[in-house]
């Protein structure tokens, strides 16, 4: 996105008079963006002038240069280039050239794949643009820095640096940045879901482009106006948008804004499920990102052939288009989308009836999920932790001029004491009562230090958002307890459990209601629990939405019954948010806990891993549901080992005992089929989706 505002600054911005070569640079602008290949032939025949040009010549021509060599792949010259730039400018002196520079090398790192070092240069180059005369380079800034802080999530502040970019650009002559201003806004009203607004700036931008005369401005206008269609549920216009920005990017020869569309309308038909199209320009996407070096624009054509091939019921071939995309968002580590691509792999092979393959991708998503919430985690315990530090270290500034004033205090006495003996017994009680009053102060300070470190220690075992137990606390809990069977006083078997569950469908809700709407669904699930359980029962926030409880103390008959009162209280519950009310499901994997094949007791981590494993076969097989593991036979046939392998293919083959328990609806009514109970023992005759 940041790249959308690299060949805005015009070279009339350089100086009073335009040169031959000022004219030619500024003539090749919408080129380098669009047809780079072409660009870089004329760029290339006239360096030797343009280096031995005035300074603001060359600055732009090196600008230009760099980002043709990004838009053709060619990423590691593209960073000399913008490196030379930067060194040009701090050796000339000049704020200009150097904001520009900054700013090339923040698209470089962009294409690059490095957001964080893209982020820091747009907002540096802001603060040298501004200090500027240089208005298309101020403008240029500012909608980098806008792009900058809508990629970062922060709307508010993106939103008064597009507004700022537009009105700044529109008294200039040159309609070129305000073309590309408000085509970066409109997009920004619609990832803030405020359509209305980013339609009526769409229209503005598009009658700029069509002044500019600019086929590729035109185009680019087309895919915004696509993605707003889209997310504002117009196919029907997404669809015209599509074909007509496809024609133009057809007769321009423009190869990344021809990828750009294919794949777009790709994913347009993937709605509609016409895999046929879907495959059709997913492959020519496919092509021509390859041939442009492209690895964005491949990884999601891919994904998407895999999912229509998934969709026809060719689940090997899809497979292999589906993980082949993936390896993309691997290889670049982004985290984030990596989960949101497993969640759609997983949900797809579940539709192709791939359950295995489905759960696999599930733990996958899973994993990161976790490892995201770590990390959140761990960034508010060392916040915390800084905090307190600087609280310590400002007490201790205070006791420290304390003390300094109690020895300018002394000094004063002794010179009382030579003018005036007899207050000298004054001037003992003086100091007698200071010193008492500095150690009570300090006993107070020690007692509030103290109480810190508790809260401290309180805050480091809890979740911030649903005040649970984290999982630190419970690993903790686990390694210290030792745990076995024992029997009633009416004889019946007394043990722990394990209750691991997660909220279906938790994506949809956050991308529907945002993500303040699904804090409130694990603030209520957390509510409810505590209501469904006992406080003695220890409830943790196991990661992301997942949550895991555990009874130290429970009839073995009765476990069925604790996972009925989870789903049915859950269910049962109706959210409120923004005029919007509904209400949501969990799955649930639970076993009694110890857990003890062939008279040797599992450890909890192994027992957690096969509740986990039962909570995957809740959800592949229709969630709103418990999957309970009750124990082991014909161990001799098997291992351990296996069975934590597959555990669905071991209970096919009968060395596992499962338990379903069906969640009700709402009003409490169990599931058609469920003949008046919601417990049901899965026999091996079962299949998977009976």
């Amino acid at each position: 996105m940041l790249a959308a505002a690299c060949v805005l600054s015009p070279a009339l911005a350089w100086g009073q008079g335009v040169s031959v070569l000022d004219a030619g640079i500024a003539e090749i602008r919408d080129q380098v963006r669009y047809v780079p290949e072409k660009a870089l032939v004329q760029l290339q025949k006239m360096e030797s002038a343009a280096r031995s040009a005035p300074p603001g010549t060359k600055a732009e021509f090196l600008s230009q240069l760099s980002y043709a060599r990004v838009k053709l792949g060619q990423k590691d010259i593209a960073l000399q280039l913008a490196e030379e730039l930067i060194a040009f400018g701090r050796a000339q002196g000049n704020t200009v050239i150097l904001a520009k520079g900054l700013l090339t090398k923040a698209y470089t790192l962009s294409g690059m794949s490095d957001t964080k070092g893209a982020h820091e240069l747009a907002f540096e180059a802001e603060k040298l643009a501004n200090q500027t005369q240089d208005v298309p380079l101020r403008v240029q800034a500012t909608i980098t820095s806008g792009q900058s802080y809508a990629e970062q999530g922060n709307f508010p502040v993106a939103l008064l640096k597009l507004q700022t970019a537009v009105e700044t650009a529109r008294p200039l002559e040159d309609l070129l940045p305000l073309a590309t201003a408000l085509n970066a806004l409109a997009v920004l009203y619609d990832r803030m879901k405020e359509y209305d607004k980013g339609w009526a700036v769409l229209e503005e931008s598009v009658q700029v482009a069509e002044k500019l005369n600019s086929p590729g401005r035109i185009a680019q206008a087309r895919q915004t106006e696509y993605v707003l269609a889209m997310d504002s549920e117009q196919p029907r216009r997404a669809l015209a948008a599509l074909q007509s920005g496809l024609e133009m990017a057809r007769k321009m020869g423009a190869k990344s804004l021809l990828a750009d569309t294919l794949v777009n309308m790709s994913d347009s038909y993937l709605k509609d499920r016409d895999y046929q199209r879907v495959i059709r320009y997913g492959t020519e996407s496919l092509a021509v990102a390859r041939e442009i070096g492209d690895s964005t624009t491949e990884a999601i054509a891919l994904i998407n052939i895999g999912q229509a091939y998934l969709g026809m019921g060719k689940t090997a071939e899809g497979k292999k288009h589906f993980e082949a995309g993936m390896a993309y968002y691997e290889k670049t580590n982004n985290k984030p989308e990596l989960q949101a691509v497993l969640l759609e792999y997983g949900q797809a092979l579940e539709r192709a009836g791939d359950f295995a393959g489905a759960i696999s991708a599930y733990h996958r998503e899973r994993d990161i999920t976790s490892a995201l919430f770590e990390k959140q985690r761990q960034k508010a315990i060392w916040e915390l932790q800084e905090k307190y530090e600087m609280e310590k270290k400002q007490r201790r500034i205070e006791l420290l001029s304390r003390e300094n004033q109690v020895k300018s205090a002394e000094i004063d006495n002794r010179r009382l004491q030579q003018r005036v003996w007899w207050l000298l017994a004054l001037v003992f009680a003086l100091t007698a009562t200071v010193v008492g009053l500095l150690y009570r102060k300090v006993r107070q300070a020690n007692a509030q230090l103290e109480v810190k470190n508790l809260e401290l220690k309180a805050q480091s075992s809890l979740d911030p958002l649903t005040s649970l137990y984290n999982r630190r606390h419970f690993q903790e809990y686990m390694r210290a307890h030792n745990h076995v069977e024992r029997r009633g006083q009416g004889g019946e078997d007394i043990v722990g459990a394990l209750f691991l569950l997660d909220v279906d469908h938790f994506k949809n809700i956050n991308d529907t209601y945002g993500h303040a709407a699904g804090d409130l669904v694990l603030k209520m699930i957390a509510e409810n629990l505590r209501i469904a359980l006992r406080e003695t029962d220890m409830i943790v926030r196991w990661g992301g939405e997942e949550f895991l409880a555990f009874l130290p103390a429970i009839p073995r008959n009765g476990v069925d019954e604790v996972a009925r009162r989870i789903l049915t209280t859950i269910s049962s519950q109706q959210i409120e948010y923004q005029n919007h009310t509904f209400s949501v499901n969990v799955s649930v994997g639970f076993a009694p806990f110890p857990l003890i094949p062939a008279d040797t007791p599992l450890p909890w981590e192994r027992a957690v891993n096969l509740v986990d494993m039962a909570l995957y076969l809740a959800k592949a097989h229709g969630r709103n549901r418990a999957y309970g593991v009750r124990g082991f036979e014909n161990l001799q046939e098997t291992s351990m080992e296996a069975i934590e392998q597959d555990l669905e293919r071991a209970w096919r083959a009968g060395f596992v005992d499962l338990s379903v328990v069906l969640g009700g609806t709402p009003d409490g009514t169990p599931p058609a089929g469920a003949h008046g109970s919601n417990v049901v023992p899965l026999k091996p005759a079962f299949k998977a989706g009976n």
